[in-house]
């Protein structure tokens, strides 16, 4: 059976592992995150050299992946923008490289082996200091024109500000609710973390609480507007609020509501938490190394189904 090195690169460590082509993680670690290019390209020279064995190497990142290997966008990791990193990689180790954007990567452990496979029109979205996602149709991960396919973070929705707007990212994110719970309690957002306010709230605070009721309602306009965009079967949820037991039963309780002040709104989008979750980046890319390299031949044989038939 193939192995395969897969590795997600974040902003402050670096995961990797050995991941097999059925989709079992066999071996799992993680290092800090180097602050140079050069010390990226050493550290992954020395992974490979500890894997020799591996038929490829694949790999998970953040910013916008382009073709070439040239990484357009913003991210934690500045040095990764403007060279084109994957050739870089490829030269320095000799082996086959596939690498995505990390949002994608999670978007196609869904399809592999997730709540994403077999299913034509899918969402992924993934919530975090941001919200990113995955555009899926017909078990391909849609990029766009500008690479930026699955950026949902960017949609602007009507928000108390001085503006009247802001982004999707800036008012529902967990970071969003994170520093405005921050803001109203005039603490540093550097002490609070999600896990907390919602703790906080379980135990009465009524900023917390109210805080979350807001944050639910601004999450389910944008599942809204990105059902009547895309009108998916389906709509995954991942990042760390995935965790939580109530998330989807709080979220289509205000998407109840909005349904009930618009009558001629009558798809409610159908949401659920993704399968996997801490390690859908690695799982994701390996998935998209093999469809890379064998194509028609790692065909996803559960992708049968038309509009949910």
């Amino acid at each position: 059976m193939k192995e395969y090195l897969a590795v997600d690169i974040g902003g402050t460590f670096i995961k990797y592992g050995i991941v097999n082509e059925q989709a079992a993680i066999v071996e799992l670690d993680k290092t800090k995150t180097p602050k140079t290019l050069d010390g990226l390209l050493e550290l992954l020279e020395e992974l490979y050299q500890k894997h020799l064995d591996a038929a490829g190497v694949a790999i998970s990142c953040p910013g916008a992946v382009s073709e070439s290997g040239v990484i357009y966008g913003t991210s934690a990791l500045p040095y990764l923008h403007g060279p084109n990193i994957k050739q870089l990689i490829k030269d320095r180790l000799g082996v086959h490289i596939y690498m995505e954007n990390d949002a994608n990567c999670a978007g196609y452990a869904e399809v592999w082996k997730g709540k994403a496979r077999g299913i034509k029109d899918v969402l992924v979205m993934v919530i975090g200091t941001g919200i990113g996602g995955a555009v899926i149709k017909n078990g391909l991960i849609h990029k766009g024109a500008n690479l930026h396919g699955g950026e949902f973070g960017y949609m602007v929705l009507p928000y108390d500000s001085a503006t009247g707007y802001d982004t999707w990212s800036g008012t529902a994110a967990t970071g969003a609710l994170i520093k405005k719970v921050a803001r109203l309690k005039n603490m540093n957002k550097d002490e609070l973390t999600g896990e907390a306010i919602f703790e906080m709230a379980s135990a009465g605070d009524e900023v917390c609480s109210k805080a979350i009721d807001q944050f639910y309602q601004i999450l389910a306009l944008g599942i809204y507007n990105l059902q009547y965009i895309y009108d998916p079967e389906i709509i995954l949820i991942g990042g760390g609020i995935s965790v939580r037991d109530d998330l989807i039963d709080n979220i289509n309780e205000k998407l109840d509501g909005i349904l009930h002040q618009l009558e001629a709104s009558k798809i409610k989008p159908n949401i659920d938490t993704c399968e996997f979750r801490q390690h859908s980046n690695l799982l994701g890319a390996v998935y998209g190394y093999i469809r890379e390299t064998e194509g028609d031949a790692f065909s996803n044989p559960d992708l049968t189904r038309v509009n949910g038939q």
